[in-house]
């Protein structure tokens, strides 16, 4: 086993959400009494993090505190990145995206053959908003093969929430290290620098973005105080640091969805000591306590909410991040799956593993689909039928090997071009509704005169030829 991953297997980690974390990877490296002293321990240089404005309050408030062995303003100017894909959004509107009521379904993306690492394989598939106007969400996807060599990512515009589907990522922050498996996800904060290795190789994923604000827990309401995520379960790096001469190191930064790149002779990963609550964090999927009926009905989907980024609406989401896991049906007399919805939010879904319970087939692992604003979604018609034919007689059953998640947002999105035009898009989505036909079982004798219930109780007589 390679010392490399030695190191990671034995990382260690801070637990909770939100909270204020202290740590070190020297012993006397965090001042005491005060942020910023006059001289930082071992010749250190202060520098903060903020994540929110100075002003907002207490409770709201994110920042952090860096001890680093030199600042990160230390480099020279950005320029543009060249070569730059350009197929990163993080303003929307009719030049770069279109909006349509279409259902829409994509394919597993192909690992490209050449080599690309996270940068040059994150593309974005929709969103809303703008991340000047702070105010949106884009969804990107990624597809990767190679380790960022010499290099480091920082995303101006927002959070990434970072959903890996196949292999590990090895992730180096500010703050220390975190291992991301299929089946976790990582959020890394806007302005965080960070760094992709990948110890299996080729990965693919999805990444959501919001702007202007951040992932909080959603509220629980009349479940209590236990339930869905629990904040003991989220993990946050430990201090590590590299003071090793990095001559030729690249900052690569989106700014307004452009890529711009500084050259700095250190490594961004110089931070020794730091404290605050604004910091990346990880979570394993498989800690989520689902709720669920367990008497006749199917619960709302926001009953899986795992992070939430609300609005000033209360009740309505810029985004939330919301999964369907492993989890016992034991629902009686009632229609299992999903039900047919049009929802006044836009869903894009995305399949971690095995099958979801609303699509027999067609929607793979590492595929997508996006509906819209009031666009109708609902089971297919194999789904349908097959559960129908089961009766009432069907027992407990428990869905063991599935992990699907949405991103749910209350704002209308708008799909890229390449997107639209991608040849992995599946142009027959519709058909697996097509199928659907008509059960209902009252049978009409079209005869004039003929009286015929009206569906409260009364009953009418059928028009005449004549009339």
């Amino acid at each position: 086993m390679m010392e490399e991953e030695k190191e990671y297997l034995k990382l260690n980690y801070l637990s909770g959400f939100g909270n204020h974390f202290s740590s070190e990877a020297l012993a006397g490296a965090l001042p005491q009494g005060q942020n910023s002293p006059l001289i930082c321990p071992f010749g250190l240089y202060a520098e903060q993090l903020s994540g929110s404005s100075f002003t907002s309050p207490r409770k709201l408030n994110q920042n952090s505190w860096f001890y680093r062995v030199k600042p990160s303003v230390t480099h020279e100017p950005f320029k543009p990145r060249v070569p730059n894909h350009g197929k990163l959004v993080s303003e929307f509107n009719q030049s770069n995206s279109s909006a349509t009521p279409t259902q829409l379904r994509w394919k597993p993306a192909e690992i490209p053959q050449s080599p690309t690492d996270f940068i040059d394989g994150l593309y974005t598939m929709c969103g809303a908003g703008s991340s000047y106007l702070r105010h949106g969400f884009a969804v990107h996807m990624y597809t990767a093969n190679k380790s960022m060599d010499d290099c480091a990512f920082c995303n101006a515009d927002g959070d990434f929430l970072v959903v890996p589907q196949k292999g590990r990522l090895w992730i180096t922050t500010e703050c220390g290290k975190l291992q991301v498996s299929p089946g976790e996800i990582v959020v890394i904060p806007q302005g965080f620098r960070f760094s992709i290795d990948l110890p299996d190789g080729p990965s693919r994923g999805y990444v959501s973005e919001i702007f202007g604000t951040h992932f909080q827990l959603p509220d629980l309401g009349p479940i209590g105080a236990n339930g869905l995520a629990s904040a003991r379960d989220f993990l946050v790096p430990v201090a590590w640091f590299d003071h090793s001469p990095r001559p030729g190191f690249t900052i690569v930064q989106k700014f307004g969805g452009e890529l711009f790149t500084a050259k700095q002779d250190f490594s961004p990963f110089n931070v020794v000591a730091w404290h605050g609550n604004y910091a990346p964090y990880k979570y394993d999927l498989k800690k989520f306590c689902p709720y669920n009926t367990v008497l006749f009905d199917h619960s709302d989907p926001s009953i899986n909410t795992v992070l939430t980024s609300p609005t000033d609406k209360p009740g309505v989401a810029l985004l939330d991040f919301v999964i369907f896991p492993p989890r016992w049906l034991v629902a009686e007399h009632t229609f299992r799956p999903p039900y047919y919805h049009r929802n006044c939010m836009s869903e894009f879904m995305g399949l971690i593993n095995g099958v979801y319970e609303a699509k027999s087939d067609g929607f793979l692992p590492g595929g997508a689909s996006l509906h819209s604003c009031m666009t109708p979604h609902g089971p297919d018609t194999k789904t349908f039928e097959t559960t129908i034919s089961l009766g009432n007689e069907v027992g407990p059953r428990r869905m063991g090997d599935t992990l699907a998640f949405m991103f749910e947002s209350s704002v209308i999105t708008r799909a890229c071009p390449w997107a639209l035009d991608s040849p992995l898009m599946d142009q027959n989505y519709y058909q697996c509704w097509i199928g659907l036909k008509s059960h209902f079982t009252y049978e009409v004798e079209k005869q004039a005169g003929e009286e015929i219930p009206n569906g409260d109780g009364k009953k009418e007589s059928l028009p005449s030829a004549a009339d």
